[in-house]
């Protein structure tokens, strides 16, 4: 009742999973381990698969290892529909014969594609081909292959949730920090719109966040962000370059009253670099 995918990014090393389906927060589906690999579990999902296959694959065993000994223990394998990527690049899935047509998967260059009740069979090659035709990030191609399941037929019933997540190459010390991309929409007519955008909004925050170097930001992209424009303002104050700082921080100040009571009470004890001096300039005139 879901389209997939499970892949590892041979330029970065990062895993990733990427899932639509008609089904409150399919997401659930996915699971995925830094230095180990991703899963996915669909058709009649038990759930039991992508943690423990991750924790098979942590022992040592390959996917198609980890994929067997979990379809050994499982006592209906013929209605699931499993897909599995470990830390050589190397996937494995199953499409049990008893799992809703159309129903099939597509096992490529360290990734698979798999769907069940399709509208057409042509899914998950036509999702396979879009991954590798795509040049961007993993979170992204795997984006353009759940865009691609959808153009041929897509789940029979329609749309309503899905999610993408990609993990980082190697453990960390910081497991919170392993998560690259996790973005999800539980309940919503169109998912894969909502996904496009929330992977556009994550992509702005993390290289404000995160890469500085890569961070541009004119006027009309902060009219999309007030936050970032908001702090943006901040900062431009601190440099003393005032009509600019106000032109940014304003798009926040004119949405929502609550970002110049931010301003008033920060200021008191200096926090969050924003001072007496930096309200003075962002509350400068009218806004």
């Amino acid at each position: 009742m879901t389209y997939s995918i499970v892949a590892k990014c041979s330029a970065t090393g990062q895993y990733g999973v990427a899932i639509q389906s008609h089904f409150f927060a399919t997401g659930n589906a996915c699971w995925a381990k830094a230095g180990v690999g991703a899963v996915v579990t669909q058709a009649m999902a038990l759930i039991d698969h992508g943690p423990l296959g991750l924790e098979l694959m942590e022992h040592g065993l390959s996917a198609k290892e980890a994929l067997q000994q979990r379809l050994n223990e499982d006592d209906s394998p013929e209605i699931r529909q499993v897909a599995i990527v470990d830390s050589s690049g190397i996937a494995a899935a199953h499409t049990g014969s008893q799992t809703v047509p159309e129903a099939g998967h597509v096992i490529g260059d360290g990734f698979s594609c798999q769907a069940n009740l399709m509208w057409s069979e042509t899914v998950p090659r036509a999702m396979a081909d879009a991954f590798v035709n795509t040049e961007d990030d993993l979170a992204h191609r795997m984006l353009s292959a759940l865009v691609a399941g959808q153009e041929a037929g897509g789940d029979l019933r329609g749309m309503q949730s899905g999610r993408i997540l990609v993990v980082s190459p190697n453990k960390m010390e910081k497991t919170w920090e392993e998560i690259v991309v996790d973005v999800s929409v539980d309940d919503h007519p169109d998912p894969l719109t909502e996904l496009t955008r929330l992977l556009d909004v994550h992509s702005v925050y993390s290289k404000l966040l995160y890469d500085d170097s890569e961070f541009h930001f004119d006027i009309s992209d902060a009219r999309k962000y007030p936050e970032i424009a908001f702090w943006m303002g901040v900062d431009l104050a601190n440099s003393g370059k005032e009509v600019e700082a106000r032109e940014f921080a304003n798009i926040a100040l004119q949405q929502h009253s609550g970002w110049e009571e931010l301003l008033i009470r920060c200021s008191k004890n200096s926090l969050i670099g924003i001072t007496e001096e930096t309200v003075r300039i962002l509350l400068d005139g009218e806004h």
